[in-house]
């Protein structure tokens, strides 16, 4: 027997007909090239919306088409995000800081008809476009009057288009599980990987973002989503926020400016900001300079990479909650978030530093567990390392256009290639990358943990840690440091005296080496990978 419930799908264009009606005085705010600081409603918002459709509409596209970006947090790439989902078509956000030969694969790969561009990306998207023959045009989400000069033959203007179209517009019926978004993973080997996410799972992601051990988005809240919207689409922010008619503040380019940052928290009154370790370096290295306090923010969410214990209580100071949330690309991405903080009468000061910096439990919609090298599932113990495996309802079940990957091997379940454990109150822990896992004496070494340890050493800006072959102990730590604006008298020494007593002694590394900088990735995570290469012939002291 079903329930006699009506079958209305989870689509996108819910939320937008949900804002222009409930929240359609909700502010939005952002920062783009030709003003420092528009601001209109989500009512205008999705008139602009529904009439860049409209003209859309005209470009004998099909559902399931893709609609590229290259673009900023602004108010303008809100727009193509549901002006391209809700017509049907597929808005495929690409990540401008990856290098040339990954964009033009990831282009042709995803067989983009228009990529809508930046004016600040138009020099790299005319490098791209003699290679990307598979795109119609390209449009400037710029006004008439600041539409930059270009070599580019099908240039179009993103408020001509606007112009040119009608806000009566009427977005078509959609089947809850067509593909509305589509994002490529950065791996560090390899061509990067589409996820291809749907209505449906886009909208259950928004709703489990919005649960107060979450993000905890509500309408009197102020969101200032600091990671990019062409990265896993800013972490759903532009989904939950008109969703729930919290004002939104879009910081355009210069999301890693400490000034304007800071600048935007306390003048649009910022109550919840969300974005990657060094953004907040950046942010209370401008704040320590300038006497300057941040009195409206309530809470920060940290993920991308391991937060250091120094940011947040940084930001205790400055009475901010800081919650750790992890996930990934193809987990659309949250799956985990960290909310000890409201528990944390119910621990010591110890108790709570160690607690804080785990990833978190997951959130509901997700379901986790470790497993051995025989796929044997491991306890819950906080002791026991193994590899991650999780699945849901916006966890992908396999790569776009790939016909299967290994991380798909057991069926129903996503491994993430990280390694983890999870205490008994299910707080999951991650302690290395599946190939970045260090045995020593066959003994598993959390080189995250390591690095925390590492980088709350004043002197210190960026750590990293590999496993380097010993001829005891097969592999022993090595740490790889970029010294600090007032570390010029760091030595190995006063660095590895530092571990003492913070971790295992047996986890201490075995040497230390100094270098100018650490290589990233686009995405700005460690290239483990180029530092074993460098120090492949390094050998430890005798």
């Amino acid at each position: 027997m079903n329930g006699l419930i009506m079958d209305v799908p989870l689509t996108i264009t819910s939320i937008l007909e949900h804002a222009e009606k409930v929240n359609g005085d909700g502010e939005i705010v952002s920062i783009t090239a030709d003003n420092p600081r528009h601001r209109y409603t989500y009512k205008e918002a999705f008139a602009r919306a529904r009439r860049l459709a409209a003209t859309m509409s005209e470009w004998g596209l099909s559902q399931g088409d893709r609609i590229a970006t290259l673009a900023w947090n602004d108010y303008r790439h809100l727009e193509t995000y549901y002006a391209s989902a809700c017509s049907g078509y597929v808005c495929h956000t690409i990540n401008p800081r990856l290098f040339k030969e990954q964009l033009v694969y990831i282009i042709n790969h995803a067989e983009d008809r228009y990529v809508f561009v930046d004016p600040d990306f138009l020099p790299l998207a005319e490098t791209l476009a003699p290679e990307c023959p598979g795109v119609e045009g390209w449009v400037v989400l710029a006004s008439q009057e600041h539409m930059p000069q270009s070599t580019l033959d099908n240039l179009l203007c993103f408020e001509a288009l606007v112009a040119d179209g009608t806000s009566e517009f009427g977005f078509p019926s959609l089947d809850e599980n067509a593909a509305c978004a589509l994002c490529y993973t950065s791996g560090t080997t390899g061509n990067p990987k589409g996820v291809l996410y749907s209505h449906r799972s886009t909208m259950l992601h928004a709703y489990a973002t919005m649960m107060p051990d979450a993000l905890g988005i509500a309408r009197r809240d102020v969101v200032l989503p600091i990671v990019p919207m062409f990265h896993v689409n800013a972490w759903g922010n532009p989904y939950s926020c008109p969703m729930a008619g919290a004002k939104l503040v879009l910081p355009g380019n210069k999301m890693g400016d400490g000034e304007t940052l800071a600048k935007l928290i306390n003048e649009e009154q910022v109550t919840l900001s969300a974005g990657v370790p060094t953004v907040w370096l950046g942010l209370l290295a401008y704040l320590k300079s300038t006497g300057t306090s941040i009195d409206s923010l309530e809470r920060i969410i940290v993920g991308g990479a391991a937060c250091p214990l120094s940011i947040m209580e940084d930001m205790d100071a400055y009475g901010v909650d800081t919650r750790v949330g992890w996930g990934m690309t193809e987990m659309s991405p949250l799956g985990t978030a960290n909310n000890a903080g409201a528990s944390r009468d119910k621990y010591s000061a110890e108790e709570f530093a160690r607690v804080r910096l785990k990833a978190g439990r997951a959130i509901f919609g997700v379901e986790m567990k470790i497993v051995d090298d025989d796929n044997n599932e491991l306890p819950w113990d906080g002791v026991a390392f193994g590899s991650l495996k999780v699945r849901g309802p916006w966890i992908c079940s396999n790569y776009y256009k790939l016909e299967g990957s290994d991380a798909h091997a057991e069926d129903g379940w996503f491994e993430t290639g990280d390694v983890a454990t999870i205490d008994a109150d299910g707080f999951m822990a991650i302690t290395d990358r599946t190939k970045d896992v260090i045995k020593s004496g066959g003994e598993w070494i959390s080189s995250i943990e390591v690095e925390n340890v590492a980088t709350d050493h004043p002197k210190v800006a960026e750590a990293a840690v590999i496993g380097h072959y010993h001829p005891k102990w097969s592999e022993r730590p090595l740490l790889i440091v970029v010294k600090g604006a007032n570390g010029d008298d760091l030595d190995a020494q006063e660095m590895l005296a530092w571990f003492d007593g913070k971790i295992a002694r047996w986890w201490t590394p075995e040497a230390v080496e100094f270098v100018d900088e650490l290589p990233h990735t686009a995405t700005g995570k460690v290239q483990k990978v180029k530092l074993r290469e460098m120090f492949k012939d390094f050998e430890f002291p005798a």
